[in-house]
């Protein structure tokens, strides 16, 4: 009778090991399916960029085209979101076209204002997967919030980023500055070169303001060298750059000073890890 009861603990102690073997095995696949390589910065300016990201609460990040302005920002926001070191994503954009109108959008204001943010939200689903895009934005935890409504809102536990900052108006620019409460980090992102407004843009008054009263707000300048999308995009970026002249002569990048709190000989100097 011993035996047989030592027999059945023995059974009973493997079959509970088998089982407990098979959850950790399904568990590390599942969280090897949903883990997303660091960061990878590909040059000196994209590494300051995630070095501030990391250690700055407002960061202001200049630039022309293809240089991962908004794809590094919305990229960080959804590693953290992941990790829950945030609890929301509140994006928003001057809904200012660069073109002819295509007339008024259908459906809410979220579903109105969404094709203005499109390439955040495709930086948001390829590090978050298109399910858990879904289930935070119904949740509320990922926002697309319009200019006209942000008025009186603050935001705590927060990853915000202002996209195509050129296009906000000084009072526009103001606002939103001071939307952001305890644990925020706000990326203002912006190419003054492409400015769509025919009054002054509150993203060169913002930078004038932090350069002339020396603000502890880190500012970020990528040039043409940094364009890593393609080399088309760099040809056009300079072509544009060197033959047309904008409108307004104080967009453009000749009247800035290189904005720099880090000075190494070699991006490759900085070492972090992405959280």
């Amino acid at each position: 009778m011993t035996k047989r009861n030592e027999k059945r603990k023995l059974l009973e102690a493997s079959n509970k090991f088998q089982e407990k073997t098979k959850v950790n095995k399904n568990k590390s696949k599942f969280d090897a399916e949903r883990s997303q390589n660091p960061i990878k910065p590909l040059n000196y300016n994209q590494e300051k960029y995630l070095y501030n990201l990391k250690t700055k609460e407002q960061i202001f990040v200049l630039g022309p085209a293809g240089t991962g302005k908004t794809w590094l920002a919305a990229t960080y926001a959804a590693d953290l979101y992941r990790n829950r070191k945030i609890n929301k994503i509140i994006l928003t954009k001057p809904n200012v076209p660069c073109g002819r109108s295509l007339g008024y959008f259908p459906g809410s204001i979220e579903k109105k204002f969404t094709p203005w943010t499109a390439p955040i939200i495709e930086a948001l689903k390829e590090r978050l997967g298109s399910a858990v895009y879904e289930i935070a934005t119904k949740n509320s935890d990922i926002e697309v919030i319009p200019f006209e409504v942000m008025r009186g809102r603050s935001w705590k536990n927060s990853f915000i980023i202002l996209d195509e900052a050129q296009n906000t108006t000084i009072q526009e620019i103001k606002m939103f500055l001071t939307r952001s409460g305890e644990n925020c980090i706000t990326v203002i992102n912006g190419d003054i070169s492409q400015c769509d407004i025919d009054q002054s843009s509150g993203l060169y008054k913002a930078i004038t303001l932090i350069k002339e009263l020396s603000l502890p707000i880190p500012i970020i300048e990528f040039t043409f060298e940094d364009i890593v999308r393609s080399d088309l995009c760099a040809m056009w970026c300079r072509a544009f750059e060197t033959k047309i002249h904008p409108q307004n002569n104080e967009n453009t990048y000749d009247i800035l000073e290189k904005f720099s709190e880090i000075k190494p000989n070699s991006w490759k100097q900085f070492e972090y890890n992405n959280y």
